[in-house]
């Protein structure tokens, strides 16, 4: 299986840094050149998928999506039936490489596993499949942000190509939304065995969000108004029928944690 990092060139701090993680596990990986959105101001020109009617994702976004992109075609074109991608800010668990190594943990059903975590809450089936050393799989019944770590097959990376060929879209709503899943059968490690930096340590602050955030910033959408108490009473009332509902169809909402990264006694 390969083990491809996002980075990009004006970046080798954080290739270091990933370079460290992966030795800290005992596992190798493969550098893939990320597109860099300032290198590429025309990326913010092609079409855009109509979820991001209201909010348009930015260059850097898109050009985060072409480098997913240049990551799945390796894998599409590879003879393993699976591969890994990461970004280049991910943090593992001391017990990562234990799952890393080889694919025999991962469900034939599977058509991604997400690795890492974004702590938020999410809902997850409350069955759930033994991954070895530790950890376990339940698949994933509601959006988990985040696209920092993930495994996927073969065909699942020419899935993704293709809906992507003409269309941008933000990577982790075309992977982890189950409106643009739909049809695949997407599980989530429990726990992760990754996270971003910017929740573990804070050294290596996301790119993604200093820009999303200015872009909202200028748009007025980062300035929260007060909801009136109908519209709260409301949203509380639906998230009670959704506890509910997940209830009865076996479901457990949950903030997946993350493995111990350093190795314990």
């Amino acid at each position: 299986m390969k083990r491809l990092v996002i980075n990009l060139d004006r970046s080798p701090e954080r290739l270091a840094h990933m370079s460290r993680e992966f030795a800290r596990i005992g596992v190798g990986f493969e550098r893939v050149a990320g597109v860099d959105g300032k290198e590429h101001p025309d990326l913010i020109l092609q079409p855009q998928h109509a979820i991001h009617a209201t909010r348009p994702l930015s260059g850097s976004e898109i050009a985060c999506l072409h480098s997913h992109r240049a990551c799945w075609t390796i894998i599409a074109q590879d003879e393993a039936p699976y591969g890994a991608v990461f970004e280049d800010d991910m943090v593992f668990s001391s017990r990562a490489g234990a799952l890393l190594g080889d694919t025999s943990w991962v469900p034939a059903d599977a058509d991604v596993v997400k690795l890492e975590t974004f702590f938020s809450t999410t809902v997850i089936q409350r069955r759930r499949t033994s991954a070895g050393h530790g950890f376990s799989m339940a698949r994933l019944r509601k959006g988990h942000p985040g696209a920092g770590g993930y495994l996927l097959s073969r065909r699942t990376a020419r899935d993704f190509l293709e809906a992507t060929a003409q269309v941008s879209i933000a990577t982790d709503d075309l992977i982890f939304n189950p409106v643009m899943s739909a049809g695949k059968t997407i599980y989530q490690l429990v726990p992760a065995l990754c996270a971003q930096d910017q929740f573990v340590d804070g050294r290596l602050p996301s790119l993604l969000d200093h820009e999303r955030d200015a872009a909202r910033t200028a748009s007025g959408l980062m300035t929260r108004q007060r909801k009136p108490m109908t519209v709260r009473i409301s949203r509380e009332a639906g998230r009670t029928a959704r506890w509910i509902a997940d209830f009865c169809r076996f479901r457990q909402r949950i903030v997946v944690p993350i493995d111990p990264i350093e190795a314990t006694d």
